[in-house]
């Protein structure tokens, strides 16, 4: 046993993964020790909060102590891989569907940002909840039931990462896997008190996908852990859709540069169609006083054109794209999924999105593409933009159950909970939350901040300023758990 005390295992219960990576180093702790820990940590908290949907404990305990542990950053942190997206050889694959479930569907090998993980030192205990497909901003699937938000047992958790950060947020680990479509890293990092990035279309490896929305990295404690864990698995492949050339130096360097001072435009309206919670609202515009109170210039704007465009283009692509998935996960299955197997939403939206011809859907990826074009344009005078992370506090999971006979109508929920997320997929710009404000009643509200295209680098400075600023590192969620 180190000096550290590890017997004591809320010692590291929110010791976030730069501190514990920095106790294997300086042998005050092994990478067992911190698994057993986390181990401990999971078998206590999981039963009330249901974000691990499996595990294999012993197959982590002898990735710690055995030849094949990386040498990475993270040595010996334990971690969680969420259920869909990149994974590792032998872990389910699930993708949050109870066909799969019950097939036991698994993993025949590691992706490459997977393996990067592993080489990383990062030791994965299990897999993380999620909604079926990912394809709502909360975790509740009927394949594993809801997650829940553990600041209130009563609130979602978000999603579709909502697993993943339920499990950091309460101190299972301090980071693990999470992936952005539309706001599925963000949306959480925001309801569960955490730090979210998504990167820039072309940042990470992701060779398998033809998606301009995907990014993939994961939810964490600290700015220093985000940065660390993007300079551990950065940079596409020769095969990858998107590139981009590497940054000029890494991005833990960032956080001690000076960001300079910045046009910060700041957006709170939700548009005609949404009218955002005054929690949210009232807490970006706490977070743009602390920035003007740091040098920074701050301008109102207004979200005309990123809520403008015809949205009905998009909508109809997501439909498209939930029915190709759909389909992918026939193909997992070895056979076509039926109605009773898919769930009542991904299903509506599947059967719509089927009607789509191939001329229809090029046409509407060149309007999308062109409403890119004019959102990045708008964009073009500031340095960064600053909004609510979601349009809404954490919500009630019972109210976030589609209705069965319509479930498309819990659309419009959905919609206002990622109302400032979802653009900046379709533009591919990097975008980060960050926990600085909460509601009177102690749930947390996260800040949105967009750069331009590859601009990670700033946003990191700018997020690092900002937890100095104003810490969060002391707010846990004891009360709720």
């Amino acid at each position: 046993m180190g000096t550290y005390a590890l017997a004591m295992v809320d010692d590291l219960r929110f010791l976030d993964a730069t501190g514990q990576a920095e106790l294997v180093r300086s042998g005050d702790a092994s990478p067992l020790e911190l698994i057993d820990a986390a181990i401990e940590r999971i078998e206590a908290l999981n039963p009330a909060l249901n974000a691990v949907i499996w595990s294999d404990f012993e197959a982590a305990r002898a990735t710690a102590v055995g030849a094949q542990l990386g040498e990475g950053t993270f040595r010996g942190v334990p971690f969680l891989i969420k259920d869909i997206g990149s994974t590792q050889a032998g872990l389910p694959y699930w993708s949050g569907n109870r066909a799969l479930k019950e097939q036991g569907h698994m993993s025949p090998a590691d992706t490459v940002l997977g393996h990067r993980f592993r080489d990383a030192g990062l030791v994965t205990l299990g897999k993380t909840n999620l909604p079926e497909l990912g394809s709502g901003p909360t975790t509740q699937p009927v394949s594993c039931g809801p997650t829940s938000n553990p600041w209130d047992l009563s609130r979602s958790p978000a999603g579709s990462s909502g697993g993943s950060a339920a499990a950091v947020a309460a101190g299972m680990v301090p980071i693990a896997h999470a992936n952005d479509g539309g706001g599925s890293t963000r949306l959480p990092a925001a309801w569960c008190g955490l730090v979210g990035l998504k990167t820039t279309r072309g940042r990470q490896p992701a060779p398998t996908t033809i998606s301009r929305s995907l990014s993939e990295l994961a939810v964490s404690r600290s700015v220093r852990d985000t940065a660390a864990m993007l300079d551990a698995t950065q940079g596409a492949t020769d095969g990858d859709l998107y590139h981009l050339p590497h940054p000029d130096r890494p991005y833990a360097e960032e956080l001690d540069a000076d960001p300079g001072r910045l046009r910060i435009g700041l957006l709170t309206d939700g548009g005609d169609e949404y009218t955002i919670d005054p929690d949210c609202v009232a807490g970006t515009e706490r977070a743009a006083a602390l920035l003007e109170s740091m040098g920074h210039e701050i301008v109102p704007t207004s979200g005309d054109v990123l809520f403008g465009g015809d949205g009905r283009v998009n909508g109809r692509l997501w439909m498209a794209g939930i029915h190709a998935r759909v389909e992918g996960l026939g193909r997992m299955a070895g056979r076509p999924l039926t109605e009773d197997e898919v769930e009542p939403y991904n299903w509506a939206a599947a059967q719509r999105g089927a009607t789509m011809t191939a001329s229809e859907w090029n046409h509407a990826q060149e309007v999308q593409q062109a409403w890119s074009v004019a959102a990045i344009e708008w964009f073009e005078p500031f340095d960064v933009l600053l909004t609510p992370t979601a349009g809404c506090p954490p919500m009630r999971t019972d109210d976030l159950w589609p209705d069965p006979d319509a479930p498309w109508r819990i659309g419009r929920t959905y919609g206002l909970i990622g109302r400032f997320t979802l653009p900046f997929n379709v533009t591919g710009q990097p975008a980060i939350s960050l926990p600085l404000e909460w509601t009177a009643d102690g749930l947390p509200v996260g800040i949105h901040l967009v750069a331009k295209m590859g601009r990670e680098d700033l946003l990191l400075r700018l997020a690092a300023r900002l937890e100095e600023a104003r810490p969060w590192a002391h707010r846990r969620p004891e009360p709720a758990m």
